[in-house]
């Protein structure tokens, strides 16, 4: 499956952007889908996950209650609707997906799109 993330670009502090993630190739409604980041210097890390159905959801703990994932399988897309960012939070996004679609891994996807990138200015 490919998968192309976008809508990352440059706010203000407490503002907000949505990521989109489109997926083309191999049945999009059977991974499970997540998002990940990196900040300059530091290492990838999780920041939330939902699966096959929607169904389930999971956040790292430094974006619970600020950004809400979902998707949208009749146009093979996932979302990261992100609310009251931070400087914190600036970083490249990276959408990834992973089967079976049912788990709510924060680790070992199989698939991974290209990075947008999300700036947030103090």
């Amino acid at each position: 499956v490919q998968l192309q993330a976008s809508g990352g670009g440059l706010v203000q502090a407490g503002g907000s952007l949505r990521l989109s993630c489109a997926a083309s190739g191999r049945t999009f409604s059977s991974f499970a889908m997540g998002w990940f980041r990196q900040a300059p210097g530091k290492e990838r890390e999780f920041v939330a996950v939902i699966t096959w159905n929607g169904g389930s959801l999971r956040y790292a703990e430094s974006v619970k209650g600020r950004f809400t994932i979902s998707r949208d399988n009749a146009k093979n897309t996932v979302y990261l609707q992100m609310n009251s960012l931070k400087p914190e939070d600036t970083a490249v996004y990276y959408c990834a997906a992973r089967g079976p679609g049912n788990v709510l891994a924060t680790t070992t996807y199989d698939y991974w799109g290209q990075v947008t990138l999300v700036t947030v200015s103090s």
